[in-house]
C-alpha cells in the first residue's frame, strides 16, 4: 500500500473544528450513555494521531464506542479479535504463492486499515503482540524483508478486561509505551443506567446505528491534526510537562518512570484537549486532565506500594500535588 500524504484543506463546510468535534460527540452520545470522559479522550487521541488502549469490564461500551467512531469517519475500518491461537501472520498478512504468476505475492492482513479495533488485546501471546511494535510506532509492516507502508490516517484502538486473568497475557512495557493513552472506563451511575434502559426499551443497537453516517473525511481529519500542531503552548507549560515526566523517574513509589515518548504524548494530548475545551491555547488544566490517561500505563509501581493497594493514578496525583502549577 502506498503512503497517503495529507494535503492542506480549507475550512470545511461544518464550520469550526470545535463544531465538528461536538457533532461527533453528539452522534456517539445518541447511542452511548454515560461515558463522556471516554468519548472526550478518544476524540483527543484521534486529533493527536495516537493509538488508544481502553480498559474496562465487559459491557461498558468500549467496543461499541470505537465502532461508532469508525462509522463517523469516512475511512476503512477493521476489527481483530485477539485469541491465544492468533499468529502474527493473521494480523500483518503473509506471502501467498500465485501459481498463475509463478511467484509469491503479499496478502495484506486486517491491520492494513485506517481505524483498527483490536478486541481483548491481552488474549494473544507475546509473539503476536510483538507483531504490533513496528506498525504502531513506524506506521509500516516488514514481512520477509519487504516493507509495506500504512495509509494515513492509521489508528489502533485496543480493548482489554482488567479483572480476567485466565487465558490472558500481560502487555510488555515496550508495547504499552506505544499507546498514546490508556483510558479506564467505569460503570455508569444509577441515573445513567436508567437512561440506558429507557433507550434500549423500544430499540435495539442495530436500529440506533442505522442513522449514524460519516461526517468526517480523511482530508478533514488531516487538516484538523495540522491545526492541533499549531495550538499555542507557553514555554513555562512545556517546562511543567518536562518536570512532571522527570518526577516520575525520581519517585520512590515507582521503579519505572515515564519515557521521553510520554512527554511528547502529554504535549499532543494537552493540545487536543484545549481544542475540545474550546480554546486555541493550552492551559495547566489541559495538562492535568491529560496526565492520568497518558501516564498510568507507562509507570510501574514498586512491589511494596502495590502490596499497599496503591495505584498508578494515586502516584500521579501525589506527584502533581507536590508540584507548583504554573499560572
Amino acid at each position: 500500500m502506498t503512503e497517503h500524504t495529507p494535503e492542506h484543506i480549507p475550512p470545511h463546510e461544518h464550520g469550526s473544528l470545535l463544531q465538528l468535534l461536538n457533532q461527533i460527540k453528539e452522534q456517539i452520545e445518541q447511542v452511548v450513555v454515560g461515558q463522556d470522559g471516554m468519548i472526550e479522550l478518544l476524540l483527543a487521541g484521534l486529533l493527536a494521531d495516537g493509538h488508544i488502549l481502553i480498559e474496562g469490564v465487559p459491557g461498558v461500551a468500549k467496543t461499541l464506542t470505537a465502532k461508532l467512531l469508525s462509522r463517523l469517519i469516512d475511512a476503512h475500518f477493521s476489527r481483530i479479535q485477539f485469541t491465544p491461537d492468533l499468529m502474527p501472520s493473521d494480523v500483518l498478512g503473509t506471502n501467498v504463492f500465485n501459481p498463475q504468476k509463478g511467484s509469491f505475492q503479499f496478502n495484506a492482513g486486517p491491520i492494513f486499515s485506517n481505524l483498527v479495533l483490536i478486541d481483548e488485546i491481552n488474549r494473544a501471546p507475546a509473539k503476536t503482540q510483538a507483531a504490533l511494535f513496528e506498525v504502531m510506532e513506524e506506521r509500516q509492516v516488514t514481512v520477509e524483508g519487504h516493507t509495506y507502508k500504512m495509509q494515513s490516517p492509521f489508528m489502533v484502538v485496543a480493548t482489554q478486561n482488567p479483572i480476567e486473568h485466565e487465558g490472558t497475557y500481560r502487555l510488555p512495557e515496550a508495547q504499552l509505551d506505544r499507546f498514546l493513552m490508556k483510558i479506564v472506563v467505569g460503570y455508569p451511575s444509577l441515573e445513567e443506567e436508567i437512561k440506558i434502559l429507557e433507550r434500549h426499551n423500544d430499540r435495539d443497537i442495530s436500529d440506533m446505528l442505522t442513522g449514524i453516517k460519516p461526517i468526517v473525511t480523511t482530508a478533514m481529519l488531516a487538516n484538523a491534526r495540522q491545526q492541533i500542531r499549531q495550538i499555542h503552548i507557553e514555554p513555562k507549560l512545556l517546562e511543567f510537562v518536562a518536570k512532571l515526566i522527570w518526577e516520575t523517574r525520581n519517585d520512590r513509589s515507582l521503579y519505572i518512570g515515564a519515557s521521553p515518548r510520554a512527554s511528547i504524548s502529554l504535549l499532543h494530548t494537552s493540545k487536543a484537549l484545549s481544542v475540545l475545551n474550546g480554546r486555541d491555547f493550552v492551559i495547566p488544566e489541559d495538562i492535568l486532565q491529560a496526565a492520568p490517561a497518558v501516564l498510568r500505563h507507562r509507570i510501574s509501581l514498586t512491589p511494596e506500594r502495590e502490596m499497599e493497594g496503591i495505584t498508578a493514578d494515586d502516584v500521579i496525583k501525589e506527584i502533581i500535588a507536590r508540584m507548583e502549577i504554573p499560572r
